[in-house]
C-alpha cells in the first residue's frame, strides 16, 4: 500500500473516530465505558503502520475537543492523545515485527492496549501533578481497567475479527 493510500485511510480512520462518539449520545460517562474513539485508531496502527496511527491517535481528541467541546480539551483532551498516540504506535510496531499469525493479532492489541494504557496513566500522573492535582493508583485502575472493561471486551473481539477478515481477503500488507 503506498504513503497516499495509507494517508487517505487515516483520514478515514480519523473521521470514524470523530463520528463514532456520538453512539453514546457524547454522554461522557457512556463514552469512558464504550471507548469509541479508540476503535479506529487501534485499527490504523495495525491497517497503516505505527507513523500514521501515532499521527491519527495524537490529532483526533484535540482536534474532536477543538470542533465540538468533547471531551474537554484539558486534561482529558490532552491525556487521550498521549494514549491513542501509543495505541497507534504500539499496535502498528507490534503488528509489523511480531509473525504473522492470527494469535499475534491479539497479543499485539493485549501489549498495545496495556502499554497504551500506561501512558494514558503517566499522562494523568504528569498533567495532573503540574496542576497540584494526584493521581492515585486507585483512580488508573478504576479509569484504565474498571469503568472501561465493555469497551476493552468491545475492543477484544472486534478488532481482531475485522484484522482478521481483512487478512484473509488479502487486503492487508505483510499478511
Amino acid at each position: 500500500m503506498n504513503n497516499v493510500k495509507k494517508l487517505v485511510l487515516t483520514g478515514l480512520f480519523i473521521a470514524l473516530g470523530f463520528v463514532l462518539p456520538f453512539l453514546t449520545l457524547q454522554n461522557p460517562t457512556l463514552g469512558n465505558i464504550l471507548l469509541l474513539m479508540h476503535i479506529p485508531i487501534l485499527l490504523c496502527g495495525f491497517i497503516c503502520g505505527w507513523q500514521y496511527g501515532l499521527a491519527a491517535g495524537l490529532v483526533l481528541p484535540v482536534f474532536r475537543s477543538f470542533t465540538l467541546g468533547m471531551p474537554p480539551m484539558f486534561p482529558v483532551a490532552v491525556v487521550m492523545s498521549f494514549e491513542l498516540a501509543a495505541y497507534g504506535l504500539f499496535t502498528g510496531l507490534l503488528y509489523k515485527y511480531l509473525p504473522k499469525k492470527n494469535i499475534f493479532v491479539y497479543v499485539t492489541l493485549v501489549l498495545a492496549m496495556v502499554l497504551g494504557r500506561m501512558v494514558w496513566g503517566t499522562a494523568n500522573w504528569v498533567i495532573l501533578g503540574l496542576k497540584g492535582a494526584s493521581f492515585t493508583w486507585e483512580a488508573f485502575m478504576g479509569g484504565a481497567f474498571i469503568t472501561s472493561l465493555p469497551g476493552i471486551i468491545l475492543q477484544l473481539v472486534l478488532i481482531p475479527i475485522i484484522i482478521i477478515a481483512l487478512k484473509r481477503a488479502r487486503l492487508m500488507e505483510n499478511a
